[in-house]
């Protein structure tokens, strides 16, 4: 399915065919560093691996750094999950994979900003391509 997506960032404006799905929210607000969700609030370290039921989330191997950019505020019996991204050893792998991850999966190894704003999340939080 193609979809158009606008993307503003201040002083451009990018337009561009999307194909993907909007998959199923999983919460309806996230925990961010700052209002916008870019900045980095911890590194964690996978304790297990974890194989993605779909395509919001991600791959994990056992050991593998993840950096934490969200994270889900729970929501009835959901699970808990942070939005993060890995990078793998491959040179086609420099953008790295995001998505979410259950956090029980990780130990934060290193803390940078505390996740203290708390914004609603948006239908592209759950977008698959």
């Amino acid at each position: 399915m193609a979809r158009l997506l606008l993307l503003f960032l201040p002083g451009l404006v990018a337009i561009g065919t999307v194909h993907g799905i909007f998959m199923d929210r999983l919460a309806s607000k996230k925990l961010c560093a700052d209002d916008e969700c870019v900045y980095t609030i911890s590194l964690a370290r996978a304790q297990e691996d974890y194989n993605a039921p779909d395509c919001r989330f991600i791959n994990v191997k056992k050991g593998q750094q993840i950096y934490v950019y969200s994270k889900l505020v729970k929501e009835n019996d959901a699970g808990e999950f942070w939005a993060g991204s890995v990078y793998g050893n491959r040179p086609e792998d420099e953008m790295g994979t995001v998505g979410y991850f259950p956090s029980n999966l990780v130990e934060e190894q290193h803390v940078y900003q505390e996740a203290t704003k708390e914004v609603p999340t948006t239908d592209i939080d759950f977008f698959c391509e």
